[in-house]
């Protein structure tokens, strides 16, 4: 069986922390602009399922191929990061300079290959800028999610405010329970199935990632679309990353360290005691 349960998840969950506490800062980068060139990449491809389609379903059972591809490759993704190292810091083993160090830099490389492969497909889209976005409606489709991402809200007001805030919180809360039940299988078909399903739940409901925003956000900009730097960044992408926090530590690492990881740290502890004593 391949099947790893909970309590062992979460211990290895925590070890990973653990490991990517230690990162340099050269690795943290180019992982990290992997990661977000990455996620871009499936999300034009999400986006381009639904426009051939008809069918916006078929972008979310589409999408979750980049984080798979980012979880098997080891990729560091900022927002999975906040439920990983999470717990490890409540456990104690990661310190806050070290969690805040790999959020910061895991957050800067996601932006900068994010907004390198949104220069590459705008380019690709609109035949370097010869060609209008109208002239393609995967251009014309990344153009009202951009709006509906950042004007929609700014439109609300408070409430526009709040409901990206809480859309964000529910999208990492699924998107760390991908990280967790990647971790559910030492197979690799186990480890992928396992990260698929909570990928496909975010995304089919419309909820708000950080890292995809990164890409989609200035891609709309760049294709035509009437909004400003102010306000991608304060109506969407410091509430979004905020809410992808709250969400990630709130719901995967402050539970997991409530239930299953003292589970697994007791069950670690009883089994060196017997040995201990099995050696006198």
């Amino acid at each position: 069986m391949d099947f790893v349960k909970p309590a062992e998840m979460a211990k290895a969950m925590s070890d990973s922390g653990v490991v990517r506490a230690e990162l340099s800062v050269r690795d943290m980068l180019v992982r990290g602009m992997m990661a977000g060139a990455i996620l871009g990449i499936a999300t034009s491809l999400a986006i381009t399922g639904a426009v051939q389609t008809g069918v916006p379903f078929a972008g979310a059972i589409i999408f979750p191929v980049g984080f798979v591809m980012i979880v098997c490759l080891g990729l560091e993704l900022c927002t999975g990061n906040f439920g990983i190292l999470g717990l490890s810091f409540m456990e104690g083993r990661v310190g806050f300079g070290p969690m805040m160090r790999n959020f910061g830099w895991s957050f800067l490389g996601n932006l900068i290959g994010s907004l390198l492969y949104a220069v590459l497909l705008v380019i690709a889209l609109t035949n370097f800028w010869h060609t209008g976005a109208d002239a393609n409606p995967v251009a014309k489709k990344i153009i009202d999610i951009t709006q509906a991402k950042t004007l929609a809200y700014e439109n609300l007001g408070t409430a526009g405010m709040i409901t990206c805030f809480v859309k964000a919180m529910l999208c990492n809360w699924m998107v760390c329970l991908g990280v967790t039940m990647s971790m559910m299988s030492t197979s690799t078909f186990g480890k992928i199935f396992g990260a698929w399903l909570p990928i496909f739940l975010f995304f089919a409901q419309g909820f708000e990632h950080a890292v995809v925003n990164m890409f989609m956000i200035p891609a709309g900009m760049m294709l035509g679309a009437p909004v400003s730097f102010e306000q991608w960044w304060a109506w969407n992408q410091i509430p979004v990353t905020l809410g992808n926090f709250v969400g990630g530590v709130l719901f995967i690492s402050l539970a997991w360290y409530l239930t299953y990881r003292p589970q697994a740290a007791r069950r670690s502890e009883a089994t060196a005691a017997s040995t201990a004593m099995a050696t006198r």
